[in-house]
């Protein structure tokens, strides 16, 4: 209940400071001078505008020795979780990825500025990121809610780890190049028994991630199905399959030398034959603020290389 409430008050006031946020925190990707000038710049900016800056302490220690960082706040994710209005992500959607795990309990809405390559959720391009802010201060970036994953590993029994994703959740044949055995079920009903390199419980945002090269359908974030592509299966019958955000997805593995499970491709955990690895739906969301003019398949045209209209249509 004292966490529900928790919860309950961080979104108030996150929602409540969309049109004026007062607190940002910056997180950054560690290792590059170029992002170290950009945050150094941007909350330059921040405080000239009368916002109070926040840096992430991890960034701070790792930027710092790139940048003179000592007149701002450092502070951990819990930190930033309570008394931030809002976090502005600076690198690519690996940093997005972990900033979005470690501050979706906190209902703290998320802005991503692309330093690093395709950047499908970090939407500000680096050469824009000050002319952006107006916005962003004013109130003009819209809001949009992405679900996550929530997974534990059971073994004889017990849970034995836990965590969330918001693309996806792994499994695969480890470093021992054979294919392992698993067993799939949907809401308690059997699926199938599977050989195969491994399997991808891939979110609507992670649809365009590893899910994408293996074959996987583009699903909409707006959408809250669960996409599952198995990874080079032995039976080519095996084909990706689509479920509700409602299901309990669980997959036992019978035979397998090395096998892994994977949280967005960060976190490992090392797994054993009979362990079982459950996953729902979280009961947390991740907010992504877009800047005006963001349009879905218009990132999508310019990151997946689609061809243009042709002239005259």
């Amino acid at each position: 209940m004292t966490d529900f409430c928790a919860r309950i008050r961080a979104m108030n006031r996150s929602f409540a400071s969309l049109n004026a946020p007062r607190t940002i925190a910056l997180v950054g990707k560690y290792h590059s001078m170029e992002i170290a000038e950009s945050l150094r710049g941007l909350a330059e900016y921040l405080h000239e505008r009368g916002v109070s800056v926040f840096i992430e302490r991890e960034t701070s220690e790792h930027i710092g020795k790139k940048v003179d960082l000592s007149r701002w706040v450092t502070c951990g994710f819990n930190d930033i979780g309570a008394h931030a209005d809002l976090a502005i992500v600076l690198g690519g959607d690996g940093t997005m990825l972990n900033a979005a795990r470690r501050l979706a309990r906190y209902c703290v809405p998320l802005v991503g500025v692309n330093q690093g390559r395709l950047g499908f959720m970090t939407d500000i391009a680096r050469q824009d990121l000050l002319t952006c802010m107006d916005d962003l201060l004013d109130g003009r970036f819209n809001p949009e809610n992405r679900m996550l994953l929530a997974a534990e590993v059971v073994r004889e029994g017990r849970e034995v780890a836990s965590n969330m994703a918001l693309n996806d959740v792994v499994l695969d044949k480890g470093a021992i190049g054979r294919m392992i055995e698993f067993e799939l079920f949907i809401d308690g009903e059997f699926i199938y028994s599977l050989r195969a390199d491994g399997l991808i419980v891939s979110t609507p945002t992670g649809s365009t991630a590893y899910s994408l090269s293996a074959g996987g359908p583009i699903l909409h974030p707006t959408l809250t199905g669960i996409a599952l592509v198995p990874l080079c299966p032995h039976a080519l019958t095996n084909r990706p399959i689509i479920v509700n955000d409602r299901a309990d997805i669980e997959f036992r593995i019978t035979h397998a030398d090395d096998p892994r499970v994977h949280f967005d491709g960060q976190v490992t955990l090392d797994l054993e034959r009979g362990d079982s690895v459950r996953l729902r739906r979280s009961e947390h969301t991740i907010c992504f603020l877009h800047p005006p003019g963001y349009r879905y398949f218009a990132m999508l045209r310019q990151k997946l290389q689609w061809s243009e209209r042709p002239k005259g249509q």
